[in-house]
């Protein structure tokens, strides 16, 4: 612990690979990357949005359906018609919603992962990235229709990506720098300062060091005199 403690701060990563492994590992406070943090936010955001695009039409649709099926049915009153109708609809919400949701986390997550994973190898973020996510994922999701399949899926991914990526290219201009460059920026400061730190701690050292020779230096020159 004293040696790891004391030890000459590890540089930074030089690589394209070391900053792409360093987007999954924790830090000294057992905190994710920001930019990882980001990845499972809007997963979690994609499947809510995802829920909701799938759920809602479906859940009116049904209810309507019920409605108009079911003029010849018997219900015990008024509320006993208007709870069945919610529940047509509610069953419907549920499917569809899940449906339109898990594709569109799914569709969100890989976007975003190979988005953040070009941005941290290739240390810069711009549209390219974005674009080149899409197709990727466009591609993916499409690969099991064939050769056209695979085709519009990038041609799809591709659309999708470039506009993503100039929006979040315009809010990160409007904040001064990109989440890559606020990480090098950080990243730097911090190495900065733990190497103060340890050139402070290894110059207080060798001061100790010396005065601790002086000191024995000392009793063995006055024996020497005697």
């Amino acid at each position: 612990g004293a040696q790891a403690g004391f030890g000459r701060p590890a540089p930074l990563p030089q690589t394209g690979w070391e900053r792409l492994t360093e987007l999954w590992r924790r830090d000294e406070q057992q905190q994710y990357p920001e930019e990882t943090v980001n990845i499972a936010k809007s997963a979690f955001t994609a499947g809510v949005v995802g829920w909701l695009y799938g759920g809602l039409p479906a859940f009116v649709s049904a209810r309507k359906a019920f409605i108009e099926g079911s003029h010849g049915e018997i219900f015990q009153n008024r509320a006993d018609a208007v709870q069945s109708a919610h529940r047509a609809g509610l069953r419907s919400f549920i499917r569809y919603g899940w449906r339109w949701s898990w594709r569109v986390t799914v569709f969100a997550t890989i976007f975003n992962v190979v988005s953040t994973g070009l941005s941290a190898y290739r240390d810069k973020t711009t549209i390219s990235n974005f674009a080149a996510a899409g197709a990727f994922t466009g591609a993916l999701f499409r690969m099991h229709l064939g050769l056209q399949g695979l085709a519009g899926g990038i041609v799809f991914g591709t659309v999708f990506g470039v506009p993503a990526g100039g929006l979040l290219m315009a809010m990160y201009g409007l904040a001064g720098e990109t989440l890559q460059e606020k990480r090098t920026r950080e990243r730097r400061e911090l190495y900065e300062q733990k190497l103060a730190e340890w050139q402070s701690r290894l110059s207080m050292t060798e001061i100790l060091g010396q005065t601790e020779n002086n000191a024995q230096g000392r009793p063995e020159m006055e024996r020497a005199r005697e």
